[in-house]
């Protein structure tokens, strides 16, 4: 059905029934409330004949379109464009209905324009998805309207698409170029010095003004004036150390199904394996990744050839939580058997109690002994704020008291693995990902990986 009739119908209509069942108490009321019935009816007419009239040069009076990626980025605002085109004679009064998935759960994309003849208007909007997988649109709804608003006619486009949502890809394109500008730190990435020479040695260079003595090669130079070729100073130049491995390790257990601001932990901790993963390729190192649970998950051997982000986003993409508790054995029997070359390790996980963190505390041990181990666990930031509320009650004081002592106990949990000598970080979700990458430079500038 395409044809509607407006709230300016209706209102006219009522106008008229009041003023027919006036007519009965003043009878001269009447015959002008005949007549403008009949005027109402005409009009009425005319507005539809003006609407399905055939367009001038073009098959379709209103033309609309949706413009959106392919994809759309998880967690992220993806801008949604919307362009209705006019091909009438006339000024249109349109209202547009976006059927979005229902995931969203919204029942407001709805907009107003008017529309001059031969003119587009854009309508602009944005979505934020917060789970993973295929999310259908429906049609774009365009509701058209001429000058005299009494009937409205419905087209509809672009209906039954499908979108993927992604790990947040938007989001690794924001810290790509950052990084590439050399402005991490508008986002809150730290600027760290490095400290001390890199370890790969380059090349050996001519001696210039300026080069820290420290670095100069006196038995290469001793060589070189001993065979006469040249009495200058030579210099050992070292860059960067490359070609690091660097593993993202994603617990896929009942823990990381917890959600904040809508996402779950393994969501945040996705979207944080892939930037941190881009970060490293920027930085010459090699990326892996390892998903676990109670069963071995996904595994991608560290790399940084062409084409192994894209590897690496395919397989974050297909990645869903479990409900049992995560095997920390299974984990360390993984990583032995699929890392040989000691690397720098990420793990990604929650700890709720200092019980919980001690029963795998030995596989965390073994892990730690031979690679770089970082552990990142998640700041319960709801509890947070509950603390920083002031108490109304004795109840509250009560419960402030309970939540206190679990607060406490993730601070406990860092203590007890820096005792053991692994390094961890305990970030409120919204923070995972540039605390993650702090981490990484910083461990990246102490010459550790």
């Amino acid at each position: 059905m395409t044809f509607f009739l407006t709230p300016r119908f209706f209102l006219a209509l009522v106008a008229l029934v009041a003023g027919f069942v006036t007519a009965l108490f003043l009878p001269w009321l009447l015959g002008p409330m005949r007549i403008v019935l009949c005027l109402l009816v005409v009009l009425t007419f005319m507005d539809a004949l003006l609407l399905y009239a055939p367009a001038k040069n073009k098959s379709v009076p209103v033309f609309a379109r949706r413009v959106m990626g392919d994809k759309l980025a998880n967690g992220s605002e993806n801008d949604i464009q919307i362009y209705i085109e006019n091909h009438y004679r006339f000024l249109i009064q349109t209202e547009t209905i976006d059927e979005i998935p229902h995931q969203f759960q919204r029942r407001d994309v709805l907009f107003n324009a008017a529309i001059k003849p031969g003119e587009t208007q854009i309508i602009n909007y944005q979505l934020r998805p917060t789970k993973r997988g295929e999310y259908g649109f429906g049609a774009v709804n365009i509701y058209a309207a001429s000058p005299l608003g009494l009937v409205r006619r419905r087209f509809r486009y672009d209906q039954n698409k499908v979108v993927p949502v992604y790990p947040s890809f938007l989001q690794m394109r924001q810290y790509e170029l950052l990084a590439i500008h050399n402005r991490l730190t508008e986002v809150g990435v730290k600027r760290i010095r490095r400290v001390g020479h890199s370890l790969e040695f380059e090349q050996i260079r001519p001696y210039v003004p300026g080069d820290d003595p420290r670095s100069i090669n006196w038995k290469a130079t001793a060589r070189r004036a001993g065979t006469g070729a040249t009495d200058e100073l030579v210099v050992n130049h070292f860059q960067d150390e490359r070609a690091q491995q660097v593993y993202c390790l994603i617990d896929k257990g009942r823990v990381m199904r917890m959600p904040f601001d809508g996402l779950s932990l393994l969501d945040y901790a996705i979207n944080a394996t892939l930037v941190v993963s881009n970060i490293a390729l920027l930085k010459h190192d090699k990326a892996g990744l390892i998903t676990f649970s109670n069963r071995p998950g996904a595994t991608l051997a560290a790399d940084r050839r062409p084409g192994h982000l894209l590897k690496l986003l395919e397989i974050l993409y297909r990645q869903k939580t479990k409900y049992l508790e995560t095997d920390f054995e299974l984990l360390y029997a993984t990583v032995r058997a699929r890392i040989k070359q000691r690397s720098l390790l990420v793990l990604f996980t929650n700890f709720e109690t200092l019980h919980g963190m001690q029963r795998q505390l030995p596989y965390l041990r073994r892990l730690a002994k031979d690679h770089l181990l970082l552990v990142i666990f998640f700041e319960n930031t709801e509890l947070r704020e509950y603390l920083d509320a002031p108490a109304a009650s004795t109840e509250d004081v009560y419960n402030q008291t309970i939540a206190e002592k679990f607060a406490q106990e993730k601070r406990q949990i860092v203590l007890e693995l820096q005792r053991y000598g692994i390094y961890s970080l305990l970030t409120a979700p919204k923070d995972l990902t540039v605390n993650t990458i702090n981490k990484y430079l910083e461990f990246k500038a102490r010459g550790l990986i």
